[in-house]
Parts: C-alpha cells; structure tokens; sequence
C-alpha cells in the first residue's frame, strides 16, 4: 500500500489541540472529491443526526452525537444498536470559503482522552486518513487560499514568545510581506520585459523607458536601483524579526559569590537557582526563557569562573569549563561583579580578554549588591540590586537597546515594515538582491544585455519562489512537513 503524502484530495482528519485531558478538543476534517466521499458525507456516516449536517450551510454548527453504528449491546446505546461515543457541537464549512478551500468540518467534543481517541477511530473507520503534518495549510495553499509567506506565518503564530513576534508573524498572514515582494517583482518584471525587447531590436528602434536616456546599457536603471534598495531594507529587517520571533542569548557570567544566582531568580521572579553564601554553589548552568521588552531572553546562570577550589576537582571544572563554552555563544554577556569587595584584578582581565576576543559581543558590567556599597564614578558599570531591585528596569532596558541596535531597518518603516519570517524567505530575498546587484554591476562595466538578462530573470525567478508562484513539490514537502498535526 502506498503511504498517504501531500497533493492529493482524500478526506482528513487530525487532532487540532493537545492530546491531554481537558474541557474541550477539537479535531478538524478536510477533503473534496465526489459527491458522498467529501469530508461532510463521511462524518455524516458517523453523526446521529446526518440529514442535518449534510443540509447544513457553510459557516454553521450542527448539534449531535458522533456514534459507532449498529453496536448493540453497549451501554448508552439506541434501539438501532448505535453507540453514542461523544456529545459534540460541529462547525460546517462548505467549499471554496474555508480554511483549505475544501468542504470541511470541526469537531468541538469534550478533551478526554479516552474521547478524543474514540472519535478518532470512528472517524478512520468512517473513511477518514490521519492528515499529515501542516496538510491542512498545504492545502490551503494549492487552493489559492493565500501565498507562502502566509503559510509559513500560520507556524510563526504557533511559536511566538512574545507579543511582537506575534504581530509580525500576523502582518506576514494579512500579506503585507507578499505585496511588497509582489511590488518589488512587478518593477523587475517590467526591466527584464524591457530589456527583452532590446535584444528583439537595434537600440535606434527603441526608446529607452521612462525617458531614461542615460540608463546605459540596463534599460529602467532607475527602476532597478529602486528594486534594490527596497529588497536590502526588507533583508535587513531579518534580524530584528529574528531576534523577537527566535530570542537571544544572555549569560550570566561572574565570579563566585558575586550575585549571579540571585540576578537570576530575581529577572525570572522566581527561586531557579540555589543561593547560599558560600562560594561556587552554582556547578552547572541553570536556563529559563523570560521576556525583556517583548524579546525572548534565554537567560542561563553559570557557575563562578575560577580555578577549582579542590584540586582534582572534575564537577567544579566541567561546570566552569560549560560556562567558558555558553560565553563563546551569546548574543550578550552580563558580568557580574561583586559591589561589597569591588573591581578585582581578575574581574579586570575577564573584561578585558572578552572585549577583545569578541569586539562585536555585547557586555554589560554589573555592579552589583549597591545596596550594600553604592557605585561611585565608572559610567560603565550598571549599578544594580537583585536584592531589592535597584537599576533593574534600566538594565533591562539597555539589554533590549543593545539587541536591537544593529538594525535601524525597524525604524524605518515606522513601525510598520515587515521582513522574511523564515530562513527561506531571507534566502530567497539575498538571491534576488545579489542578482540584481550583480546585473547593475555589469551595466556599469558596458556588459551586453545579453549577459544582463539572465541575471535580472533570476532575480524575478527568487521573488516567485517566496510568494509561491514558483516552486517544486520537493520544498513544499519539506516546508509543510515541519508544521504541526493539525494545522
């Protein structure tokens, strides 16, 4: 028997919510085909009421029981010998207004366990395949529902942290990333045609568009300067979408003592880590995900760096040696320094050996316990209590300040502006730029356009592989295949 896979119009179902004991499930269906084989003809064979919902209109609920047909002898059964599995309320949708473009229901039944996989079964023996990952959203796709900017925004929703990766990813689904790709494609389709017609005639028959006389050897020079410019803005946004959909990376590095722990616990508003006072209580690092002005910050608590205060010490060495790796990948270090005894010379070889080993890596020097000693004089030093609190929200701040500050881009769609939410896209976005790039670069140099138009027919090719307009059953086998059960 061949395995079910992605393309075709088979009546599905899948579990749309955890498979945990709850108030309420849903389990979604979905397939075309003939007339008695569509999704709402099946469930019909299962539902207590099928005259009902096979009358039902689009974008209503029907009432019912799904039953396992002609089981006599069961408790809670009828005179037809039907068993009532479950009480459910079901959503009808009729195609093409529907989720995937197909005749579709959703299924509202109690969250047990051992319902839900009763419904399940039913459903199977009722004609049904277990939907693959994301086939929901495929289908969706292959029937003109939206493009794949939105698709992949569907998951980007499902993961989001924070409030701001949410809303990017939503602004990718409402198409705002689709229609500046579609206008940035518009522009080069209309070069390459112009740049086609070029070579169909000598240059004196042609005349050079938008009264670009000076456009050299790339007819609408002006136009892909623009294209350009547009593209590297929405390349550059990558970061600033990454860093609020994905996090960064905050070690808290430090010698014993010094207050890292209780730094810890108290940016994470609960007891993680142990605090005691005696020194290198800390052996491991402990990591916990919060939120620092709406960016995921994996924030991890390392073990004091020192030498090993027991020679032969193998526990105490992994941990230091653990938390030496874990500096090597932040996104941002938070040293740790202890405010009662002060700077010490070590303290001072550790920041300067950081800041030039990796010049790009972001510190941030914490005088810590000023409740004790008060900060006096070093603009430098970011003078904090995680015992009661003081310099807190100003730390916080300037870790957000110093995440974001490699990107202007954000700034200058006013809020707006949304970039590639995913790996392809950006990918995608870099290929048709540096095409583009390149084909003006070859103008430049007096290159034929026979040479040129190549390049900008790749950059068009790019820019319709991110909406979807071109694409292989290969990628979108892999793309979908990474989304949830259900979606």
């Amino acid at each position: 028997m061949n395995s079910p896979g992605y393309g075709d119009s088979e009546p599905i179902a899948a579990l749309a919510t955890p498979l945990s004991a709850s108030a309420l499930a849903l389990i979604r269906t979905s397939g075309g085909g003939e007339e008695g084989q569509n999704a709402i003809s099946l469930l019909a064979r299962v539902f207590s009421r099928p005259e009902a919902l096979l009358a039902a209109t689009g974008n209503s609920v029907v009432h019912g029981w799904i039953i396992e047909r002609n089981a006599a002898g069961y408790a809670g059964g009828n005179a037809n010998g039907n068993r009532k599995l479950d009480e459910v309320l079901v959503s009808v949708y009729r195609a093409p207004h529907s989720y995937t473009g197909e005749d579709g229901a959703d299924i509202s039944c109690h969250g047990g366990i051992a319902t839900v996989k009763a419904v399940m079964a039913a459903l199977k023996k009722a004609g049904f395949r277990a939907a693959l990952p994301g086939e929901f959203t495929f289908r969706a796709f292959m029937n003109g529902k939206f493009d794949l900017t939105a698709a992949e925004s569907v998951m980007e929703i499902v993961a989001a942290k924070t409030d701001r990766a949410r809303d990017s990813a939503l602004r990718r689904l409402s198409g705002a990333l689709e229609r500046e790709i579609i206008a940035i494609k518009g522009m080069l389709v209309e070069i390459l045609a112009s740049a086609e017609i070029c070579l169909d005639y000598s240059e004196d028959e042609f005349l050079l568009p938008n009264g670009d006389e000076e456009a050299g050897r790339l007819p609408g020079r002006k136009l892909a300067e623009e294209a350009a410019a547009r593209l590297k803005s929405i390349s550059e946004l990558w970061r600033i979408e990454r860093i609020y959909a994905e996090g960064a990376l905050a070690v808290i590095a430090g010698k014993p003592n010094a207050g890292k722990s209780s730094l810890f616990n108290y940016l994470l508003a609960e007891d993680r880590s142990i605090v005691t006072d005696a020194p290198g209580t800390t052996r491991d690092w402990i990591e916990a995900l919060i939120s620092v002005e709406d960016i995921p910050l994996r924030l991890v608590d390392t073990a004091g760096l020192r030498e090993p205060l027991i020679e032969n010490n193998e526990a105490e060495r992994i941990g230091i040696n653990r938390s030496l790796e874990l500096l090597d990948m932040a996104d941002i270090i938070l040293y740790v320094i202890d405010g009662s005894v002060g700077i010490t010379e070590s303290d001072r070889e550790f920041i300067t050996r950081r800041k030039e080993a990796a010049r790009e890596q972001p510190l941030l020097v914490l005088w810590n316990k000023a409740d004790l000693k008060p900060q006096k004089g070093d603009s430098h030093l970011f003078s904090v209590s995680a015992k009661t609190g003081e310099g807190i929200p100003a730390l916080t701040a300037s870790i957000a300040d110093i995440l974001v500050s490699a990107s202007t881009a954000s700034e200058a769609g006013g809020g707006e502006a949304v970039g590639p939410g995913t790996v392809r896209q950006k990918g995608l976005i870099d290929s048709s730029l540096s095409s583009l790039e390149e084909a003006l670069a070859l103008s430049d140099k007096g290159e034929p356009l026979d040479i040129i138009a190549p390049l900008l027919r790749s950059a068009v090719d790019a820019l319709g592989e991110i909406t979807g307009e071109v694409y292989s059953a290969d990628i979108l086998e892999a793309m979908f295949s990474r989304f949830c059960v259900g979606k």
